[in-house]
C-alpha cells in the first residue's frame, strides 16, 4: 500500500495503528500544482484551505489511529466532492464522464472551484478545459478517495467495524460563497453525520458531549451535514461510521496570514484528548461486540 504520493497525499500511522480509527484531512494541502493557472491573488486564494488541520489532529496517532491528508489545495480539485459535481457549462469541450452538479457547483465550489474566496469573484479568466478537469480527477482526486476507502476497508476487514473522522475547518463567519447569509457567525464546532445516515448517533453524541464539557459551542448538522467523503464511506448498519468535524478557524489561526494564533496549542491538545476519548470508545465498543 502507498503511504505517500508526492504532491497528492500522505498516510501517517500505519506502522503504529492499533484501532479501526481513521482520520482524514482532504483540504489542508498547500502544494499548489504548477498547472494551476488562476486569476486570483495567491494569498486570497488560501482562504479555501483548511490550513494546519492535519497537524492539529496528529495527536491521534499516539492513540492508535491513522491519518490521511492531501497535499494539493481544494480550490484546484476538491477531494470532498463527488467526481461528477461539476457544471458542464463551466467546462470548455466535452467531458468524458457524466456530470451531476450540485448546489456546491452553483456556488463555484464544486469538484474544481470556479470562484475564489471569500467574495466569490471568478477564479479563472477563462473556462477550464475538459482535459484539465479530467487530469485533476485522475491525478489527485481519485487517488485520494481511493486511498481513504482502502484504509477504511482494511480496518473494517480486520476489526469488522471502522470509525472515520473527516477533519475540516470553517471561516469564523459565512462568506459570500456560503449557503448561509453572509456574515452569519459560526459556532466553535459543527459535527456532521448526514442526519444519522453516515454515523451512529452515539458516536456523534460522544464527540458533542466531550466538546461541550470543555466549554465550546457546538452545532450538529447545521450548517454542515457533511459531504462526499462521509456520504460515500458512512454506513452505520455495516459498522462503518463517518463523522465530519468542522472547527472554527478563529480558535487556532489568523485567517488573513494563515499563521497559528495563541490558541493553536490548546486546540491541538483538545484534539489529542478527543482522539483518546474516541479511542477508548472504540476499544470499549469492540470488546462489547465480542461478548
Amino acid at each position: 500500500m502507498t503511504d505517500h504520493i508526492k504532491g497528492v497525499l500522505t498516510v501517517e500511522g500505519l506502522a503504529t495503528q492499533t484501532l479501526p480509527l481513521v482520520l482524514d484531512s482532504p483540504h489542508s494541502g498547500i502544494d499548489y500544482p504548477s498547472d494551476f493557472v488562476h486569476a486570483a491573488d495567491p494569498q486570497e486564494l488560501r482562504h479555501a484551505e483548511d490550513t494546519h488541520v492535519h497537524d492539529l489532529w496528529r495527536g491521534a496517532l499516539s492513540h492508535g489511529a491513522v491519518l490521511l491528508h492531501a497535499h494539493f489545495p481544494r480550490s484546484y480539485v476538491d477531494a470532498n466532492r463527488a467526481p461528477d459535481d461539476m457544471d458542464p457549462d463551466q467546462i470548455m469541450g466535452t467531458y468524458p464522464l457524466p456530470l451531476n452538479p450540485t448546489i456546491k457547483s452553483t456556488l463555484g465550489i464544486g469538484l474544481c472551484w470556479t470562484r475564489k474566496p471569500p467574495e466569490g469573484s471568478p477564479l479563472y479568466a477563462r473556462k477550464l478545459t475538459a482535459d484539465e478537469v479530467y487530469h485533476r480527477v485522475t491525478r489527485y482526486h481519485r487517488p485520494y478517495q481511493t486511498r481513504l476507502r482502502q484504509l477504511l476497508d482494511d480496518a473494517h476487514s480486520k476489526w469488522h467495524s471502522v470509525w472515520h473522522v473527516n477533519c475540516h475547518s470553517m471561516q469564523e463567519v459565512a462568506s459570500a460563497m456560503s449557503t448561509q447569509d453572509r456574515g452569519t457567525p459560526r459556532p466553535d464546532f459543527v459535527l456532521g453525520d448526514l442526519d444519522g445516515a453516515a454515523c451512529a448517533g452515539d458516536v456523534t453524541q460522544k464527540v458533542y458531549e466531550f466538546l461541550i464539557a470543555r466549554g465550546y459551542s457546538v452545532a450538529i448538522n447545521d450548517p454542515y451535514k457533511g459531504m462526499e467523503l462521509i456520504r460515500a464511506n458512512g454506513d452505520p448498519a455495516q459498522g462503518r461510521h463517518s463523522l465530519q468535524i468542522e472547527v472554527n478557524r478563529k480558535l487556532y489561526m489568523n485567517e488573513t496570514t494563515r499563521e497559528p494564533n495563541d490558541g493553536y496549542d490548546d486546540l491541538k491538545s483538545t484534539f489529542t484528548e478527543l482522539s483518546q476519548h474516541l479511542a477508548q470508545f472504540v476499544t470499549a465498543t469492540l470488546k462489547g461486540q465480542k461478548t
